[in-house]
C-alpha cells in the first residue's frame, strides 16, 4: 500500500498549480489512509528525496525537488 500511496501523492502534487503544498493537501491524495500513516509515508518520501520540505520559518510545506519554487508560484498568483 505504501508504494501505491507514494504514487498517488506524487501524481497529486504534479497535478496542482501550486508548487508548495501543506501536509493536509497531501492527505487529500490518499483519503483512505489515517493521518499518522500518511505522515509516515510522506516522511519516507522526503528521506528518499522524492519530495522535499520547504519552510518559511513558521510553516512547513512540501514540494517536488527540482521545481522552480518561485516562478511557478508567482505565475499562479497572477
Amino acid at each position: 500500500m505504501s508504494q501505491e500511496a507514494k504514487e498517488k501523492i506524487l501524481e497529486y502534487m504534479k497535478s496542482q498549480k501550486k508548487t508548495k503544498l501543506y501536509f493536509n493537501d497531501l492527505c487529500k491524495a490518499v483519503p483512505d489512509l489515517k493521518m499518522r500513516e500518511a505522515k509516515k509515508i510522506i516522511n519516507q518520501m522526503v528521506e528518499e528525496g522524492t519530495i522535499k520540505y520547504w519552510s518559511s520559518g513558521s510553516t512547513t510545506m512540501y514540494m517536488l525537488p527540482g521545481v522552480d519554487d518561485v516562478g511557478k508560484e508567482e505565475d499562479s498568483m497572477k
